[in-house]
């Protein structure tokens, strides 16, 4: 039990709920302020999303999800197992629920305003990672590129004028033109169906695991203790204290909570004015071998896949899936994503494939994160990040503990109101 007695209103204990990159960030950062930190998770460090993703850190590249072209896509693939975007037939009125809420935002200004939110997220990210670095975080991130590779200019065009958008809502976007000749001298792998590129440039991306596990290291390093293994099931406010408790009636309390659990949130979140459902975008990944090195991460717009160097291969990130976050991983799934990335990308080896995971993303119906306090005193949210969480966790992370210790709430949080 820590100990939460004394007269000052700011807080000096804390429990985050969520050992990914959202919660660990949130705890080093309230680390930094002074704070005495215990973590709790279900099942341990970057066991959630955090682990197998992309490991892309690419605020060029968060793009809103509520995209228009994504609903016109979906209505024609949502039963197609072999789609990018998946719902599997199933009676889950929650589910359909949340899709229509998410599919009435699938609009222009929609996209405008979740870019706009978003843009102050984004712009900072980065500076997030250059703190956790200063302080000692081994992030070991790499600076490169993104490459976007598309079969014809049209497709490219596409990708152009959403740079254009964000530039318009206050992020702008550092990218450059690869003709097909200058695409395949910089990408090996690119096959003869590409025929031209994107080059985006300010980009970084790390080992995703490796990043989170050196995160966690730092909050234990610091004197902050993280559990494994507690399932949380009850979170009660009383007085200046807030008690957590685990299936095992375990519990433990501080004068502030930070829910980070990410697809796992809604059921707690629902105790606390929370209104905003978090469904679980479930990704698949794989690691395979390939004849070059491949020079950076290369994304694949047009089946939505993305692709990053991890450890001396190539990582294979994709798909969307709304399943239960806890069912197993579907090798459909990954079939889906190696026959159609095999025909755009030569020297890779599909056959050789490893690590195949499965992870569920927290995505809200409105595209923006759940960042701030609930109604009950010390309790507060970092959830919904959707595919960007590695990318605007740290910054989340450090926003939140500022929010928390000073009890003023950062100008830049003010869209991801959990209450909104």
């Amino acid at each position: 039990m820590l100990n939460v007695a004394g007269g000052s209103d700011q807080p000096r204990t804390a429990v985050v709920v969520g050992a990914g990159v959202v919660g660990l960030s949130t705890a080093w950062f309230l680390q930094e302020r002074g704070v005495d930190v215990t973590v709790v998770d279900r099942a341990g460090v970057a066991a959630g999303a955090s682990w197998g993703n992309a490991g892309w850190v690419s605020p060029g590249l968060a793009l809103p999800l509520n995209d228009p072209g994504v609903l016109r896509y979906g209505l024609r693939s949502f039963f197609d197992p072999a789609a990018p975007l998946h719902v599997p037939a199933r009676i889950d009125p929650a589910l359909w629920r949340f899709l229509l809420r998410f599919a009435a935002r699938c609009t222009e200004q929609g996209w405008d305003r979740v870019a706009r939110a978003n843009a102050t997220l984004n712009v900072e990210s980065l500076a997030a990672y250059d703190d956790l670095a200063a302080g000692g975080v081994a992030t070991h991130a790499m600076q490169a590129p993104v490459t976007a590779v598309f079969e014809t200019h049209r497709q490219a065009d596409a990708l152009v004028d959403e740079f254009d958008r964000l530039a318009a809502a206050g992020q702008d976007v550092s990218f450059h033109h690869l003709p097909a000749d200058e695409l395949r001298d910089w990408l090996p792998q690119a096959s003869d169906r590409l025929g031209e590129g994107v080059r985006i440039d300010g980009q970084r991306h790390v080992d995703p695991g490796a990043f989170v596990g050196a995160l966690a290291e730092a909050v234990r390093a610091r004197g902050g203790e993280i559990r494994s293994g507690f399932d949380v099931v009850d979170v009660r406010s009383h007085g200046r204290a807030v008690t957590v408790r685990s299936a095992t009636s375990t519990t433990v309390s501080a004068h502030a909570v930070v829910l980070a659990h990410g697809a796992w949130f809604t059921r707690l979140g629902r105790r606390f004015g929370v209104r905003v459902p978090v469904r679980a975008g479930r990704g698949y990944s794989f690691t395979v071998p390939t004849d070059e090195p491949v020079p950076g991460p290369v994304y694949l717009p047009g089946i939505r896949v993305a692709c990053t160097p991890y450890q001396g291969a190539l990582r294979v990130a994709g798909t969307m899936e709304f399943r239960r976050p806890d069912e197993e991983l579907d090798p459909a799934r990954i079939r889906a994503i190696v026959d159609s990335a095999r025909p755009l990308l030569t020297g890779v080896r599909w056959e050789d494939r490893r690590d195949e995971w499965v992870g569920a993303r927290p995505v809200t119906h409105d595209g923006k994160p759940l960042i701030g306090a609930t109604n009950a005193p010390g309790v507060y949210v970092a959830a919904g990040h959707g595919m960007w969480g590695l990318t605007q966790g740290p910054l989340t992370g450090r926003l939140l503990a500022e929010h928390i210790v000073t009890g003023k709430r950062p100008d830049a949080l003010a869209d991801f109101d959990p209450l909104r």
